[in-house]
């Protein structure tokens, strides 16, 4: 397994290269890929059953330790990301299933890729880890009710149809790996090394099939759709650490907060508008996909330099820093 692990940690460190360069070449022959819209439910179930796998019990142990920083970020992930999402829409009137799509991107729970990038920024992985689970737990019933809320002005919601298509995408998969974590540890530890590999090979697909299936969209408001993924994921990340430097935590927990709430889970929102709203709602999530690990790389690397103020033992990354960063293998 030493030789997918290789493979595995070089596909994930060049993620953000290697999704744009598989954009590029949908855009160039989108009927290749454009008849793939069937395989996206499919490929995010295996991605996110991957999640699942990485998890532990151990991961949850925050929730009893530091409830309010917790209940704080989850709260932050699906107040601030939507409310900006909505608040843009209508400042760049957006056309309709392009508003619809930002608007789920802001709807979704955190991305997974999130973990690896507070870990790299030297804040409170512990915290990241449980935010991104028990954001991703509730969006069954969350996700649903901002976008019918939010979106519904732009076009239909059937918000019974996406809370069923989330807890097939996601609760089911994700609740799977655990009990595969738990039942059949050392098989699951064999194939840890290879999930990056499947992450990254199941987003690009997903991100091939929705440019494919959304290039005429993306000649007319290509330009448009950028700038909202930028101020929205900007303005989630700057709203993110400001919650946590309002509530007074310390600069460990800002940083995780700020990273999760500013990362979405990109991917399962790409495929629910492919689903519900078809291909050009899911543009933004696409455009979201590549722009949110490529800068929260850069800021990750920004913060990792300045001091580090967190107290000794507050879920410093020391000690899991293996685990942490194979998580990269989740849907990034």
């Amino acid at each position: 397994m030493d030789g997918i692990a290789a493979v595995s940690a070089f596909v994930g460190r060049w993620f953000a290269l290697i999704v744009v360069a598989a954009g590029a070449a949908a855009l160039a022959t989108p009927g290749t890929f454009a008849g793939g819209g069937v395989l996206v439910p499919y490929l995010l179930m295996v991605i996110m059953l991957g999640m699942g796998m990485t998890l532990r019990p151990a991961d949850f142990a925050v929730v009893a330790r530091r409830p309010w920083a917790l209940l704080l970020g989850v709260a932050a992930q699906y107040v601030v990301m939507p409310g900006v999402a909505w608040l843009l829409t209508q400042a760049l009137d957006l056309p309709a299933a392009v508003a619809a799509g930002v608007v789920l991107v802001g709807a979704a729970p955190g991305g997974t890729a999130s973990n690896v990038m507070v870990y790299l920024a030297r804040g409170d992985t512990a915290l990241s880890v449980a935010m991104t689970s028990v954001s991703t737990l509730l969006a069954p019933l969350f996700t649903p009710l901002l976008v019918l809320w939010l979106a519904g002005e732009y076009l239909p919601v059937d918000a019974g149809g996406l809370f069923t298509s989330i807890v097939r995408i996601v609760l089911v998969p994700v609740l799977l790996g655990l009990v595969l974590r738990l039942v059949v540890p050392r098989l699951v530890e064999r194939v840890l090394p290879a999930l990056p590999l499947v992450s990254v090979a199941g987003i690009t697909a997903v991100v091939m099939i929705v440019v494919a299936g959304s290039a005429g969209t993306i000649a007319s408001v290509g330009l448009v759709v950028v700038l909202a993924v930028v101020l929205h994921n900007g303005l989630g990340l700057a709203l993110g650490y400001a919650v946590g430097r309002l509530s007074g935590m310390d600069v460990a927990a800002r940083r995780a907060i700020s990273i999760e709430v500013g990362m979405q889970n990109s991917g399962l929102a790409a495929g629910l508008a492919t689903v519900h709203f078809g291909p050009a709602a899911a543009l933004p999530a696409a455009v979201f996909s590549v722009w949110h690990n490529l800068f929260g790389s850069l800021l990750a690397g920004y913060w990792a330099r300045r001091p580090d103020a967190r107290p000794a033992g507050a879920g410093r990354a020391s000690g899991r820093g293996t685990s942490t960063a194979g998580r990269s293998g989740r849907a990034p």
